[in-house]
């Protein structure tokens, strides 16, 4: 019996969740309870449409060339995908058979036999470090970062190519030691190839309001560009390749 998964939508020009052009898969379900989070429809229940590997990859080959010729591929995405490791590792396998480039966008929280299973079909891990001290990770996430500093070690030791993904949130994860601390960490792992500092927005506010969820980040404006700069500049002092 096929193996079937819970989508919450798709994308299928999407260019910021890896290189080129990229068929985005929003998968539902995530552990983590982010306050700046952008996408809280896709956290658990609510509207969801389920469908078998191949219903999915059959839609993914009407836009192969597009992904070819702009170097793109495959992104799963949340939620957290990895709740779902099981369809992404069967999902991933037929991207692989037709050369689809794939990546996973992951907080990194679910850590498993399960989960290690997908990164053998995997060609890049955007990594979403939310902060480094667990006080304050879990001030953002509701959860430790246990989970998280493990899985990027594991990464590290089997050489995935990873992209470190640090979103900037005024009053929440924006204490400067912190983020220095991060820096040097992540410059201690030989398979970072690319640091992206996202600057918090508000886009995302309405979804909270429509499933009568308490926003506390209402009053909160998006960080200024010198506040971004810097933080650029913490990891790029370390020689990181920051964007």
């Amino acid at each position: 019996m096929e193996i079937k998964g819970k989508i919450h939508s798709v994308e299928t020009c999407g260019t910021v969740d890896g290189p080129g052009i990229r068929y985005v898969i929003f998968f539902k379900g995530c552990p983590l309870r982010c306050v700046y989070c952008h996408n809280p429809d896709t956290w658990s229940g609510g509207e969801s449409k389920t469908v078998s590997v191949s219903e999915l990859f059959s839609d993914i080959k009407n836009y192969q060339d597009f992904m070819r010729f702009s170097g793109g591929g495959v992104t799963v995405t949340g939620g957290e995908p990895l709740v779902q490791s099981d369809f992404i590792y069967e999902l991933f396998k037929l991207c692989r058979q037709n050369n689809i480039h794939t990546v996973v966008d992951t907080s990194g929280n679910i850590f498993n036999e399960s989960v290690k299973k997908v990164f053998e079909y995997t060609d890049l891990v955007l990594l979403d470090i939310k902060a480094f001290s667990d006080d304050i990770f879990k001030r953002v996430t509701g959860k430790s970062i246990e989970n998280t500093l493990l899985f990027a070690k594991w990464l590290d030791e089997n050489n995935i190519d990873t992209w470190v993904r640090f979103v900037f949130v005024p009053t929440v994860n924006d204490d400067f030691d912190d983020i220095e601390k991060m820096a040097d960490y992540v410059k201690g792992l030989k398979n970072v190839s690319r640091v992206e500092v996202l600057p918090f927005h508000k886009m995302g506010e309405y979804k909270w309001e429509e499933l009568n969820l308490d926003y506390e980040l209402k009053d909160v404006l998006p960080p200024k560009k010198e506040d971004i700069e810097r933080v650029k500049k913490i990891f790029s002092d370390r020689g990181l390749n920051v964007v």
